[in-house]
């Protein structure tokens, strides 16, 4: 049977909607720009997780690349050892595979290009097109001006080429303290992009490299290396995010000073989504703060995050190709990529039932040693699914909020001398009600209908509620957690004078019920596994289960938020 997170819809260039980035490359197809070919990457930097707006470029980077029969490549994009962990590059190998991509055997890093890089530097210095600057970075940030305002020439701008050959070649034997000197190019101090006003091309960091070790010292900036990094893996079209248009003539610089090949960069607007932040700098503090349990916390919108919740890989696939790609910077809303989480859980997950506040329910006419074993349907969206067994007792679990003792004229569910459906069981009717010394309600006393088994009536009477439920004999104790959105406010990002993104952190993101009952079909169900919770939600077992109990955590609700949303919007 095949997987359903890694199922893909064979879409083609022919068959996808057009947008912006496809036009371009339709128009290079035909012109055979690159020779008709289309050779694509994605580069992350790994100093931090991969999160949802990364899935969207991963997405596009991939998926255009296979529309017209191209490659993508992965590379790590590895020029700070400060903040880069192989934690982080294990991470996003784990993630990008996760959503169902594969980049064969091309995997690089920018540090397999160290040298070659090193090189093309010493010879724009020889081309009388770099420098070595000893300006403090303070004043290199003073003389480089604002966008209003242009920079001014470094004092050590016009040294020989001789003089900073040398240099830099003592700088990379390590002749020099950190922030002594930088390399940088030398293009126009006055340039009304700032990204022009002789940007740095190399820092010392005198620290080790995971993958180069103690070899350099120098370290080249993530400007200085990228675009060459994409020159000579071949790379034909360099998609990435809006924040690099302005850097793009930089990148054209770069190559056409060094003569080499030159990729069309192309850039779309990044995903922002509702209730969410997705800055790695404020990920990374909710993580060291202790305000989440971790990368992998399932209220986080990593990739990891998402994964340990439920969230189906090929549903984030389809979020991703719906939004598509634009020239605007827009928020999504979080209920756009909650519906198609759930729409792909309603066809594939497997139906349970589970009691997450349970009350004790005594059949007091049922046999005491009896038990049933009832037909329950797996999925009635899937027949191949089929059906399971689901034993039936005497004494059975309901949920609290499915019993009221005073209910409003509008509440169906179970009442004093009212009669309800037990799913896939019996008619009962609630005869009495037993309370705690406080007065609250601890148990029910009903009768059931022996001729309604199946929960259909042979007389044709009808009844307006049917619950689910578990056998007390044979039910599994599990702990549920309930998720909610990390942040209160729609847009966090937005923070007035003396606020903090994290002032609204939602105190209800997470509430922990640690004594459920499930039913005992779902024993030894592994990590990862999804299910539909009737009437409850979907919810997904979180690897902090283990044998005695199973842990599961809500992936979505069954109320269809997104629906119910723009209808208010369309009113």
């Amino acid at each position: 049977m095949p997987n359903p997170d890694t199922q893909k819809t064979p879409e083609t260039a022919d068959t996808r909607p057009s947008n912006f980035i496809r036009d371009i490359i339709a128009g290079h197809m035909d012109a055979q720009r690159f020779g008709g070919k289309v050779h694509t990457r994605f580069p992350p930097e790994p100093n931090g997780y991969l999160h949802i707006g990364h899935a969207k470029s991963i997405a596009v980077n991939f998926e255009t690349a296979a529309d017209y029969g191209g490659k993508c490549n992965l590379r790590f994009d590895d020029t700070n050892p400060i903040k880069e962990e192989q934690e982080y590059i294990d991470a996003i190998i784990q993630d990008i595979r996760w959503l169902g991509y594969d980049w064969e055997d091309r995997l690089f890093y920018a540090s397999d290009y160290f040298d070659q890089l090193y090189e093309w530097a010493v010879q724009l210095v020889k081309q009388g097109k770099a420098y070595v600057d000893h300006l403090s970075p303070e004043e290199i940030r003073e003389y480089r001006g604002t966008l209003t305002e242009p920079g001014k020439d470094s004092p050590y701008r016009n040294r020989s080429v001789e003089e900073n050959l040398d240099l830099l070649e003592r700088m990379r034997k390590g002749e020099f303290k950190e922030g002594e000197c930088v390399l940088r190019a030398k293009i126009d101090m006055e340039s009304p992009n700032i990204n022009l006003r002789d940007p740095v091309m190399y820092r010392i960091l005198h620290a080790a490299h995971h993958r180069t070790g103690d070899k350099w010292c120098i370290y080249p900036t993530y400007d200085w290396a990228h675009g060459q990094s994409d020159s000579i893996e071949g790379i034909t079209h360099s998609i990435c995010t809006l924040e690099f248009e302005d850097h793009r003539p930089l990148y054209d610089w770069y190559l056409n000073q060094l003569g080499v090949h030159h990729p069309q960069q192309i850039e779309f607007a990044r995903l922002n989504l509702s209730y969410t932040v997705l800055s790695k700098r404020k990920l990374i503090r909710l993580v060291q703060e202790g305000r989440v349990a971790g990368w992998d916390d399932p209220r986080m919108p990593t990739i990891s995050g998402m994964r340990r919740r439920g969230y189906p890989p090929a549903a984030i696939r389809t979020f991703a190709n719906h939004v598509g790609v634009t020239k605007t910077n827009t928020v999504i809303e979080l209920q756009l990529l909650e519906y198609f989480i759930r729409q792909h859980l309603n066809l594939h997950a497997l139906r349970k039932m589970a009691v997450l506040k349970p009350l004790r329910v005594v059949i007091e006419n049922y046999p005491e040693d009896q038990v049933e074993e009832m037909d329950a349907i797996n999925n009635p969206e899937d027949e191949a699914a089929g059906t399971r067994k689901v034993p039936f007792s005497r004494v059975l679990y309901i949920e609290q909020d499915d019993f009221m003792e005073d209910p409003p004229k509008k509440f169906y569910r179970l009442a004093p001398g009212r009669e309800v459906r037990l799913r896939n069981a019996y008619f009962v009717t609630c005869t009495d009600v037993i309370k705690d010394e406080d007065g609250n309600v601890v148990e029910l006393r009903c009768t059931y209908d022996p001729a309604t088994r199946g929960g259909d009536s042979p007389d044709g009477r009808k009844v307006k509620a049917t619950l689910h439920w578990v056998s007390a004999a044979h039910a599994l104790e599990a702990e549920v957690r309930l998720y909610d959105t990390l942040f209160t406010k729609e847009n966090p990002n937005e923070t007035g004078e003396g606020e903090d993104f994290t002032d609204f952190i939602n105190p209800e993101s997470l509430v922990v019920l640690e004594k459920c009952y499930i039913e005992p079909s779902l024993a030894g169900a592994e990590p990862g596994s999804r299910f539909q919770f009737e009437r409850q939600g979907y919810f997904c077992v979180d690897p902090d289960s283990r044998d005695e109990k199973l842990v599961f955590n809500r992936t979505v609700p069954l109320k269809d938020t997104w629906a119910k949303l723009k209808k208010k919007q369309n009113k």
